[in-house]
């Protein structure tokens, strides 16, 4: 079952996507970047859904992280961020992002998404 780390500063979101998406996957969840790299560490997700706005570490230096290190750098990365001008866009994309949802957003569509992802690494 792939394992996938929620890490959003809003509790309410972490749990809409917990709820939805443990009918097929293993969800671990954290509420700020250095949980979220603690989280990596230790579980070692399949796919990270990343806030960029967060307390202690923002998303992007999460993901530039992620990114840097050989053990984690194949990790797929989805911004989930109210931060969507065209620049914070790039910014993720450029940093290593696959995908990039702007809140806010449908629940039942990240879903789908991350379906998408994984049924395509399948092939």
């Amino acid at each position: 079952m792939p394992r996938i780390l929620v890490v959003d500063d809003q509790p309410n979101i972490v749990r809409l996507l917990q709820i939805t998406l443990q009918k097929e996957h293993e969800v671990f969840t954290a509420y700020d970047g250095q949980q979220a790299l603690k989280a990596i560490a230790e579980h070692n997700p399949d796919l990270i859904v990343l806030d960029v706005i967060m307390p202690v570490l923002d998303g992007y230096r999460v993901l530039h992280r992620v990114k840097s290190n050989p053990e984690t750098a194949g990790t797929c990365v989805i911004m989930l961020t109210q931060k969507d001008r065209p620049d914070d866009i790039m910014l993720g994309f450029n940093i290593g992002a696959y995908y990039y949802v702007p809140k806010p957003f449908n629940v039942n569509d990240v879903a789908a998404l991350i379906r998408r992802h994984f049924s395509s690494q399948q092939r």
